[in-house]
């Protein structure tokens, strides 16, 4: 009688478990899906952010923008990296003519105070030259991302160069 219960306890013991069967996994990869950059495309992405407030020195869309990390955090979605200050862009590129500003192109402005300085970018969203339309991240009435018209005296006064930064 004691050798059949020793036979059977681990028989009733692993009868009691089951084995799981082995699930096949599913791995996703993060990994950026690659879009075609069109300019307007560009813009279509950037318009998401209106009304996404200003906040110095951020290029986060959950805690804000301020104008230079806006334009890189748009450009970056599109694999294109750009510096992160605004000061950074009084040399780069080449200065575009009016007539050939283009709807994605850059445009960058002196400080509010020293004309010595770069203290704000946006990024053209309707192209008509010294009347075109930008997006960007205002600190000034807006205190948001917004859309603003070229021609108002405020910008046309700062204008310092509008750049073209999208490969051909």
């Amino acid at each position: 009688m004691r050798l059949r219960l020793l036979f059977l306890l681990p028989v009733i013991l692993l009868s009691s478990f089951t084995l799981k069967k082995k699930e096949p996994q599913i791995v996703v990869k993060n990994t950026k899906i690659q879009t075609e950059i069109n300019r307007d495309s560009i813009i279509a992405f950037a318009k998401q952010y209106l009304r996404t407030p200003y906040k110095y020195g951020s290029n986060n869309p959950k805690n804000g923008f301020d104008c230079s990390g806006f334009v890189s955090y748009v450009f970056n979605n599109y694999g294109i990296t750009l510096p992160r200050t605004s000061s950074s862009y009084k040399n780069l590129g080449t200065a575009l003519k009016p007539e050939d500003f283009k709807v994605g192109d850059i445009l960058v402005f002196y400080g509010y105070k020293d004309r010595t300085v770069i203290g704000h970018l946006g990024i053209i969203c309707e192209a008509n030259g010294m009347q075109s339309k930008f997006i960007h991240a205002s600190s000034g009435k807006a205190q948001q991302v917004t859309i603003t018209a070229l021609d108002t005296e405020h910008y046309t006064k700062r204008f310092y160069k509008c750049i073209d930064v999208l490969p051909e």
